[in-house]
């Protein structure tokens, strides 16, 4: 359900989802929905808002999840998201620095004992057969 950047009061939240305002009000004290505050200390619901509330809906209507387990399966999704977008800065360094690393690995392996250029950001070190 797209919306337009709108907020919206608690009444009208839960009119539209056919739910209880103390529902919203017992979802936002076991923080699962964060709404923000007017200035006359009302509950404000975003867009943002309205689409956790689908997805909690879902999973209590739909799935029977209980509050507990709707709770950690929020968390973990904003655990995937962020995991998800360190995936894409990461594939996207690599893709800038492709030509660089192929170059490095291009290179014809060295002799035992040479010293040999070592990539930016990397460093490696060679225990000594003595050291443990």
């Amino acid at each position: 359900m797209k919306r337009k950047g709108r907020t919206y009061t608690i009444s009208a939240v839960a009119d539209q989802y056919e739910i209880h305002p103390q529902t919203l009000r017992l979802y936002e004290r076991e923080g699962l929905l964060k709404p923000s505050r007017s200035e006359g200390n009302t509950r404000v619901y975003t867009d943002t808002d309205l689409e956790r509330l689908e997805v909690i809906l879902s999973l209590t209507r739909d799935l029977g999840v209980n509050l507990a387990g709707v709770e950690i399966i929020l968390n973990m999704r904003e655990k995937m998201d962020a995991m998800q977008r360190e995936f894409e800065r990461f594939f996207t360094y690599l893709q800038t620095h492709v030509e660089e690393f192929s170059n490095f690995t291009d290179a014809p392996p060295p002799e035992a004992g040479a010293l040999v250029p070592v990539a930016r950001g990397i460093a490696l070190r060679r225990r000594s057969a003595s050291r443990s």
